[in-house]
């Protein structure tokens, strides 16, 4: 008995890291590890992506349902590493949120911040590339399993070349606009963002997600953020209909409404 429970604390206490690398997924008929299946990220870091406390939101009036709620950092070593300037330009973002965020204006939401979004996302695997759809704003990325050559234009969900590190599938990304933000909270970056993202099975129904990000013109060197995602299990998960252009209408374009004369 004393030797049984000598095993299990060995076991609590090794770090989560080891114990991804010790599992193996169930594969796939090319033999890779199958990551299929609908997905979501429980967390806060659509809010922030750093620690952050519960705070009132951009919009008083609506109260608590505009509040933000608290979450620790996903940001590894917890702190963005901005360049002065760039710093500045977060903390304008941050007052200006409820205008500027793309969010608020159902722009497509950019690779990493697709991952995280309070809505969930589908894995669809083939042997030479694979399909993630998200459900807000009916997001999609093309990952190839291949060289396709240069992107011909830099784009919202940017241009992503995968490949298999054993069980880990690494996901390459270039060619991402300067129009998203990481987080509601004014969080960015320019149009030379590289994201280098990891999806490491844990255990059945649990994946490790990683991105390391790099902007030279932002940051004043590379870094990461981390998070483990979750299987929706329920019976009949699916992706719904979340088309939410409709309900930016205002926020858009009215402010080109005819005003009716005096």
């Amino acid at each position: 008995m004393i030797a049984a429970l000598a095993v299990a604390v060995s076991l609590l206490a090794s770090p989560a890291g080891s114990q991804t690398a010790s599992y193996r997924a169930p594969r796939t008929a090319d033999g890779k590890p199958d990551l299929n299946g609908i997905w979501q990220a429980l967390n806060t870091a659509n809010w922030d992506i750093q620690e952050h406390s519960a705070a009132p939101g951009p919009v008083a009036a609506l109260g608590a349902t505009d509040a933000i709620p608290p979450g620790l950092a996903v940001v590894e070593g917890g702190e963005i590493p901005y360049l002065p300037e760039a710093a500045k330009k977060q903390r304008e973002n941050f007052a200006n949120r409820l205008t500027g965020d793309p969010e608020i204006k159902c722009y497509l939401p950019g690779v990493p911040r697709a991952t995280y979004m309070p809505q969930p996302f589908q894995i669809i695997q083939g042997a030479k590339s694979i399909m993630i759809a998200y459900q807000y704003a009916g997001a999609v990325r093309a990952i190839p399993l291949y060289d396709p050559g240069p992107s011909p234009a830099p784009s919202w969900m940017g241009w992503s070349v995968g490949h298999w590190e054993g069980e880990t599938l690494v996901v390459d990304v270039t060619a991402l606009n300067d129009q998203t933000w990481f987080d509601r909270a004014g969080d960015f970056h320019s149009d030379a963002l590289h994201v280098v993202e990891r999806y490491t099975p844990r255990s059945p129904d649990t994946l490790v997600y990683e991105a390391v990000i790099e902007d030279p013109k932002v940051f004043s060197r590379p870094w990461k953020i981390s998070m483990p995602l979750y299987r929706r299990v329920e019976k009949n998960a699916q992706l719904l209909e979340f088309r939410c252009v409709e309900f930016s209408e205002e926020v858009i374009y009215g402010h080109l409404r005819k005003k009716p004369n005096n």
